[in-house]
């Protein structure tokens, strides 16, 4: 896996041929530090307007991919809207249009359950993202097995339509239809990214299925943090500053 050093040289060289790349990036992690709760993430405010340089550069074709839904990113990164797949891909907005999967009522009543039981691990907070939920234990790390077992209790309760994603400090129950690399797949339907090779850029387990695609279509994944769990992205960058600082040099 290449080092800080060599993969920022690696992703400068985007801008030699901007009209063959797209580039995904996640946000939690990647392009935002990491927060003890949801809502304490704090965006640089230079970032945005960073990101809609760089996105007009490759005309058009960066998109976020997140756990997080389509409104939530789109109230980060304001007043710019980019193509987005929130919630791993449940969500999609392209050029060509917008594509939400719903949340049924028995999910509803699921994701009250959870939200009721939770008040009694103090610390542990719940996510309602529509048609997802996340229980993070960031906050009260004690309650990890606990919550673990009963997280997979609430996927057993949901069925095959969704499925439980661990990520780091969360258990997520997600539509199970739904994945990043999925996401990039559909991203690659449309224009701009029709035909262009993926540079992938993610921190956590979930990421790992636009790894895939990425290195399956001849093109860059970069994990972010420090080496730590088995990864198939072939580059690293040790911090979501790093990324910050690539995105800049490239919007520049």
């Amino acid at each position: 896996m290449q080092d800080d050093t060599a993969t920022q040289e690696m992703l400068s060289l985007v801008l030699n041929e901007p009209e063959h790349w797209a580039m995904f990036l996640d946000i939690d992690g990647t392009l935002l530090n990491l927060a003890p709760t949801p809502d304490a993430i704090e965006v640089p405010e230079a970032l945005p307007g960073q990101l809609h340089r760089l996105s007009n550069k490759l005309g058009g074709a960066l998109a976020l991919v997140t756990g997080r839904s389509l409104a939530y990113a789109d109230e980060l990164f304001k007043p710019f809207a980019f193509p987005t797949a929130g919630l791993h891909g449940a969500e999609i907005r392209s050029a060509a249009g917008m594509h939400t999967l719903e949340a049924t009522p028995e999910f509803q009543a699921l994701k009250h359950a959870l939200t009721a039981e939770a008040e009694h691990y103090p610390g542990v907070l719940i996510e309602d993202k529509g048609a997802a939920v996340a229980a993070h234990y960031r906050l009260a790390p004690e309650y990890e097995k606990v919550l673990e077992e009963r997280m997979h209790h609430y996927a057993e309760v949901a069925g095959p339509n969704w499925a439980l994603q661990l990520g780091k400090m969360v258990f997520e129950l997600r539509p199970a239809r739904s994945s990043k690399g999925d996401a990039l797949e559909r991203f690659f339907q449309f224009d701009p990214f029709k035909n262009r090779c993926p540079i992938t850029i993610g921190d956590d387990l979930t990421d790992e299925s636009m790894f895939a695609i990425a290195n399956a279509r001849g093109g860059v994944s970069v994990r972010v943090g420090a080496i730590g769990a088995p990864s198939c992205a072939t580059s690293r960058l040790s911090s979501a500053a790093l990324v910050r600082n690539v995105i800049a040099a490239l919007a520049a």
